[in-house]
């Protein structure tokens, strides 16, 4: 199936929107790669929390719940000043759900005010109108659940 790639910049406690939804929503995707990236390595202690959601988030924290429906996927990374030589390799996890809407990242920042980059891979999926509805049905209830 073909992948769809994005790319971009998160400020600290700040959210992007990956806009994917469709009219028909006959369009799904599934989270294939995340990769995070500090904005400035070893200039300054940071501690990053990157997380994907299927829904705008009110306020962007650094708490990971992953009992969370609306919760798809979620990267930790450290950068430090004092010494180290290596990047630290980042903890990621996303699970193989299928969704059609779109996407909405967070990030925030524990030690700083640094902003992270992030790559996102998504497979496309073309689904029929069952799938799409069971897609649809999930967005909603999660909405719901978290109103």
């Amino acid at each position: 199936m073909p992948i769809k790639s994005f790319r971009g910049l998160v400020a600290d406690g700040g959210m992007d929107k990956i806009p994917l939804s469709t009219r028909k929503g006959s369009q799904g995707y599934r989270i294939t790669k995340l990769q995070v990236m500090t904005n400035a390595p070893f200039t300054e202690s940071e501690e990053h929390v990157l997380k994907i959601y299927k829904i705008p988030q009110d306020t962007v924290t650094a708490t990971v719940d992953f009992s969370d429906p609306t919760l798809i996927a979620t990267a930790i990374i450290n950068s430090h000043s004092s010494g180290y030589s290596d990047p630290s390799i980042p903890v990621i996890v996303f699970d193989g759900e299928i969704f059609n809407q779109d996407i909405f990242i967070t990030h925030q920042d524990v030690q700083s005010t640094k902003s992270l980059n992030y790559y996102l891979e998504l497979e496309q999926i073309k689904l029929n109108e069952t799938e799409n509805t069971v897609a649809t049905l999930k967005d909603i209830r999660a909405v719901a659940a978290n109103g």
